[in-house]
């Protein structure tokens, strides 16, 4: 018994180790992958090199929010061939020799092949996947699991940007990209080499009715998968487009000075990690649809006073950290949303299809400001589907089991 006893509290005592070891690992993967939230600060000096306008080349970012969508929604299937460790390696790999390749490039089209095609599907196969499988290590701790990582995601795009700053000002575009590979590269690695892949989680139902791991042919069947799927395109669409062009915004639409408009980046900087936070560890306290309900009100207080006030500076900073907090917690208790819904063993499948709305919704601003005139449409059709998206979070269900089919396993 004494022995039995021993063995038991050693496995536990190992089990913890992988945890946390895989949590530390995945904390900094995430560092280094957010630093392609910097990729503003390289639009000039890349339009000077290219000879284009700063609009083509900030395109490349577009190309690279959908790229690294799409890349999230496959990185479970390299994860099962490859295992968690491999493949980050490989993102890694991958990644720095991009952004080492992207200051030789002499056209647009190799910009937006590497700083778009390819940056994006590195870092989208490293992001998704190690969250998600840093998620499934941590059950009974998801929505703080979550805020942990994809925290760590945000302030690698607030550290990186004081780090490729410092490049940019003292030396130049081809030192700053080789440090910046180099770092993310090397960062990676050592994250990776701490993870390890997690467990298949044991089936347990949270209440009667609840259902659990269902696969991606089983979810997308149900209409719960494409609510959630609306509810996720929208806080993205707001989020990215507000803080994409917010210093546009404070300079033309609400008439700032460039230095108050500049302000704004600082703004949603701490905005957003502070919903990641507070909204992570709120949704391991509360259900988590409400937790996105919260998160599409504040949205939407924001998006109506920039259709609606008259804006001064304050008011304005008030808007947009709305919408930035709502954007930050959204991306951080969706995963564990989904796992909610649809279970945690199939996870990066789930969530990967619905993270194509961050994509999507990337281009959907721009799209609809280039077409109808600026941002006071985006910002109407924002409201619309802030108000459709808060409606469907009220009355949303987690999907139920087929009650026949529970009968006749139990039968056998």
């Amino acid at each position: 018994m004494a022995i039995s006893t021993t063995n038991t509290e050693a496995k536990t005592s190992n089990q913890s180790n992988v945890r946390l070891w895989t949590l530390l690992g995945t904390i900094l993967t995430q560092f280094a992958l957010g630093s392609v939230y910097t990729w503003s600060l390289f639009n000039a000096p890349l339009a000077k090199q290219l000879d284009q306008p700063v609009s083509q080349v900030a395109f490349s970012f577009g190309i690279l929010s959908l790229s690294l969508a799409v890349a999230s929604s496959l990185s479970s299937k390299l994860q099962a061939k490859f295992g968690v460790r491999k493949v980050t390696i490989g993102a890694a790999l991958l990644m720095g020799a991009t952004l080492m390749a992207i200051s030789h490039v002499t056209h647009l089209w190799a910009l937006y092949l590497t700083a778009g095609l390819l940056l994006g599907f590195a870092d989208g196969t490293g992001y998704l996947m190690t969250l998600s499988n840093c998620v499934k290590f941590f059950p009974e701790r998801k929505g703080l699991a979550s805020a942990y990582a994809i925290g760590a995601y945000g302030l690698g795009s607030l550290g990186f940007k004081y780090i490729n700053l410092y490049f940019l000002t003292n030396d130049n575009l081809n030192m700053t990209f080789e440090v910046w590979g180099a770092l993310v590269t090397t960062m990676v690695i050592i994250g990776a080499l701490m993870m390890t892949d997690a467990p298949q989680v044991e089936t347990q139902q949270q209440s009667q009715n609840t259902s659990k791991d269902m696969t991606l042919n089983d979810a997308v069947k149900t209409k719960q998968f494409w609510v959630l799927s609306i509810i996720f395109l929208t806080i993205c669409m707001s989020g990215l487009y507000v803080i994409g062009v917010a210093k546009d915004i404070g300079e033309s639409y609400v008439h700032l000075s460039v230095a108050a408009a500049a302000s704004a980046v600082a703004i949603i900087a701490i905005a957003n990690l502070s919903g990641r936070l507070v909204l992570g560890i709120l949704s391991d306290k509360i259900s988590r649809i409400k937790v996105v309900s919260i998160a599409v009100i504040v949205c939407l207080a924001g998006v109506l006073a920039l259709r609606f006030m008259s804006l001064n500076e304050m008011s304005f900073y008030f808007a947009v950290a709305c919408v930035a907090f709502s954007f930050g917690g959204t991306i951080t208790v969706f995963p564990s949303l989904v796992s909610d819904f649809f279970g945690l063993n199939n996870l990066t499948q789930n969530y990967g299809v619905i993270y194509l709305g961050f994509g999507i919704g990337s281009l959907i601003g721009s799209i609809i400001a280039s077409l109808f005139g600026g941002f006071s449409a985006v910002f109407g059709v924002m409201l619309m589907l802030l108000v459709v998206s808060l409606v469907l979070c009220i009355t949303v269900k987690a999907p139920v089991q087929n009650q026949s089919q529970d009968q006749l396993m139990t039968a056998a």
